[in-house]
């Protein structure tokens, strides 16, 4: 039987795999691939901005075709298809007659029918030639915008902020993401995309585009308003690519698209279509799962086999857009009849969450989810599986408070027959079965099964249901940071102190794997500094930080950044404040007392920050590392020197304690309190360190948060020396370092030690572990090698190129604009921001 495949993209070669999984050996398979490479990953084709290549986005194993049999034919492009004598006819002339012919051709961006669209610099977002030709434009390009705010439309915008370009999202619905999610989740979707950098324009009708004079192109909009830019990409949208099907009298379904039944044939019983050139019930699919779905059933159709049929597809999906958490399930809009609506907003955090239930309030329908998708894999198993609601279904999606728990579904209350890995059609009870068989890792099970290897997902519930199986049979169960290190946090930093690492590429290439990610980069970052505390923007270690490292400041929702001097224990002096009180009203700065008793600066613009902290740094001030997960401050109340009921100078001591610990990197933000008396002023319960004067000396208090989940600090000592009270300060902080997970604070870390306070005071107090003097003399190193990073980032010349709105310019970012309130500015809300002519938003 001769099978001739056109398409080789992520579909057709699904249908590659499972038709060799299917065991059809005698058939002769000829595949038509239009491009010059074979299928590759366009799920993650951003990543090729990120430095990823055409290689490491390739999905064909080494040596699939060797193996097979099958004939890949590159650069090979279908001309036509003559259905009486089954023969397909390639541009070259070429005829390749077939037995079965399968239909993968895939889609293409629809690009509005607008004059100037044909211009130079004017792309479309779909293959790896695209991207490179971008790359090209963007070099000498300043301005990039995206016509189309739906998926594609922000991966791509995305890929121009990557690029260096002052970005801008033009869309013509009146959100962000129209068909996915509500009013209320594009509203804050929007909120978090600007806050990146990239401005939205929605409800903007594109005329026409002529030649700007500034930038390269003017954008003319139906309500009179334009904007100018050097590069436009068109991401408005896909079209199936049915023309082959259509000029050989194919049947085609209302809406465009190849019109398929649940086997996956077309009109013609000899040619199947599958993904997003084909047309099932008039409905096309442009996700990658249906497709994959489409694959595995025309592949066993073909086989012989008919226990499988194409039965439509759940639509939901999660993605972080532009490390934006976004995630839709079901019933998102609630059309449904009779369906209920709740919601919970956080505008403070930027949070949207929204689930549907049915009337009668037992079943889920459908979610929308932005800002955080923790939900996501439990809302979508108990639509998915008809999972009845718990009683107040609300706290499904309500953070958690005390006496209320969170409701979960652990992944043991899922049938066998639920579906973890949509991409690849991997239910719970082949995940099992593959644990029982050996399958240990994410890795391994990637491999096996093929869950969590397309868009990834289902990773956090397919490790889940991992840990779960392997406990049950006594196996230990690991706790890797990332699938590139197979290592905890804790491992990964004695890695790090022992073998005397100094870089993320050093660490990587002796005890890890790939490329790395935004899990692994960031922790990486911050056990090098922890151990080293080496300058975290040097050349090598810039790259992995989070964003607020990255700039040494805390972005805000407006795009501008605060800048927050440490005042040692809250103490200033007069001409101190005067000098920030100068500097905030020289460049318009929002002035506010933190509760960790500083002055937070608002609205710098990022190209002021190098200026506002040699002026903090001229008036005797260093950064107070707001930004990091270090230690942020070090509350005091006056104490013995001005309190009538001070027994103890907690004002010196909180002052002397922020310049020892003032710099260290840890697992998360560390705070300290220091108070005079038990009357507490400083609320030093509250706090990781909280130390209480007595008359006999101090009380140290361990592992406190005031935070999201409030926990009251311990006593682990009483009635201290100073110097006893910091050498177990250094013990206890230095260990936390040492043992504590990714991002875990200092009281979710004494929740999960064994052994609880009593192994902690063993561990302090008594050295049960011998490791007191190692502790000790890692933190004296620490101390001795503090230096501020302000004052490294203003002295360094190449440091403070990063500091910049734009790449290519040295242009303001004319889009943050404040409003003045109370005497004060604040950002202004988008309703509040005056209309940009074509000049005010291109750059000159």
């Amino acid at each position: 039987m001769n099978i001739v495949v056109i398409g080789h993209g992520m579909v057709g070669h699904k249908f590659l795999e499972s038709l060799a999984e299917a065991g059809l050996r005698e058939a002769q398979v000829t595949v038509l691939c239009e491009e010059p490479r074979p299928a590759y990953d366009r799920v993650h084709l951003s990543e090729f901005f990120a430095g990823k290549s055409a290689e490491d986005l390739s999905l064909v194993e080494p040596g699939f075709f060797e193996r097979t049999g099958i004939s890949l034919r590159l650069a090979a492009q279908a001309a036509s298809i003559d259905r009486a004598a089954r023969l397909v006819t390639t541009r070259s002339g070429e005829q390749l007659p077939y037995d079965k012919l399968v239909l993968a051709t895939g889609s293409s961006p629809f690009v509005p029918p607008v004059p100037g669209r044909e211009r130079a610099d004017c792309f479309v977002y779909r293959t790896i030639e695209d991207l490179e030709a971008m790359a090209a434009c963007g070099a000498h390009a300043k301005t990039g915008v995206v016509i189309g705010g739906g998926l594609l439309g922000l991966e791509c915008a995305k890929a121009l902020r990557d690029l260096g370009l002052q970005t801008h999202v033009v869309e013509f619905a009146p959100r962000l993401m129209a068909v996915q999610i509500d009013e209320g989740g594009g509203r804050v979707l929007r909120h978090k995309i600007e806050a990146l950098g990239v401005q939205v324009h929605t409800q903007k009708n594109t005329l026409e585009i002529v030649d700007g004079s500034s930038a390269r192109h003017l954008m003319r909009f139906a309500d009179g308003s334009s904007l100018e830019t050097d590069m436009i990409v068109f991401s408005a949208g896909i079209r199936p690519r049915d023309e082959l099907a259509r000029a050989c009298g194919l049947e085609i379904g209302p809406r465009g698209g190849i019109a398929i039944d649940s086997e996956c044939r077309s009109s013609d019983p000899d040619i199947y279509a599958i993904g997003e050139c084909a047309a099932w019930n008039g409905q096309t699919f442009g996700l990658v799962a249906p497709g994959y779905d489409m694959a595995r059933v025309a592949a066993r159709h073909l086989s012989g086999q008919d226990d499988i049929a194409f039965v439509g597809a759940d639509m939901s999906t999660k993605l972080k857009l532009m490390g934006v958490d976004v995630a839709s399930i079901g019933d998102a809009h609630g059309n449904t009849p009779g369906s209920r609506a709740l919601q919970y907003t956080d505008e403070r955090q930027q949070v949207y969450k929204k689930i549907v239930v049915s009337a009668d309030g037992k079943r889920l329908l459908g979610a929308v989810l932005v800002g955080d998708a923790t939900e996501y894999g439990t809302l979508l198993q108990m639509a998915l599986n008809g999972i009845e609601l718990p009683a107040a279904p609300e706290f499904l999606i309500l953070p958690a408070s005390d006496g209320q728990a969170k409701p979960a579904l652990g992944v043991d209350a899922l049938p066998d027959s639920a579906q973890l890995c949509s991409c690849n059609n991997v239910s719970k009870g082949q995940i099992c079965q593959a644990v029982s068989d050996g399958a240990t890792t994410i890795g391994e099970l990637k491999t096996c099964t093929k869950a969590g290897a397309t868009c990834g997902g289902c990773v956090p519930m397919v490790t889940q249901l991992m840990k779960v199986v392997m406990k049950k049979q006594g196996l230990a169960v690991n706790n890797h940071l990332c699938e590139h290190f197979a290592y905890s946090r804790q491992e990964l930093y004695h890695l790090v102190r022992v073998g005397q690492i100094r870089s993320f590429e050093q660490l990587l290439t002796q005890h890890g794997q790939g490329l790395g990610c935004d899990i692994c980069k960031p922790t990486a970052a911050s056990i090098l500094a922890s151990c080293w505390n080496e300058f975290v923007l040097k050349k090598d270690l810039a790259s992995l930080q989070d964003s607020n490292d990255y700039y040494l400041g805390n972005i805000q929702k407006d795009g501008s950044y605060s800048v927050v001097p440490r005042m040692p224990g809250g103490e200033v002096t007069p001409d101190g404040l005067i000098a920030v009180g100068q500097i905030a009203k020289q460049y318009g700065l929002y002035t506010k007392i933190t509760g960790g008793q500083r002055v937070d600066l608002f609205g710098a613009r990022v190209e002021q920050l190098p200026a506002i902290w040699e002026a903090l740094i001229a008036a005797g001030f260093e950064s107070g590392h707001a930004y990091g997960k270090s230690l942020r401050t070090v509350k005091s109340c006056v104490g013995s020197t001005w309190c009538r009921y001070g027994v103890g100078d907690s004002a010196g001591l909180a002052v002397a304690l922020e310049n020892r610990y003032k710099g260290l990197r840890a697992p998360h933000k560390i705070k300290f309190g220091v108070s005079g008396c038990t009357r507490e002023c400083a609320e030093a319960q509250g706090k990781d360190i909280g130390v209480i004067a007595t008359e006999k000396g101090w009380n140290l208090y361990v592992c406190g948060n005031g935070g999201m989940k409030p926990r009251h600090a311990e006593l682990l000592a009483s009635d201290l020396s100073q110097q006893e009270l910091v050498r177990l300060i250094d013990r206890l902080l230095m260990f936390y370092v040492r043992t504590a997970d990714r991002l875990q604070r200092t009281s979710t870390w004494r929740e999960n030690l064994e052994g609880g306070l009593d192994y902690l005071k063993a561990v302090v107090l008594k050295d049960s572990l011998g490791i007191a003097a190692e502790l000790e003399s890692q933190m004296q190193q620490v101390v001795d090698s503090y230096a501020c990073e302000w004052k490294a980032a203003v002295s360094d010349p190449d440091t403070r190129k990063r500091f910049r709105s734009f790449v290519n310019s040295d242009q303001p970012d004319e889009h943050i604009v404040f409003i003045e309130e109370r005497g004060q500015i604040r950002p202004a809300r988008p309703e509040e921001r005056p209309t940009l002519t074509a000049s005010a938003t291109a750059l000159a």
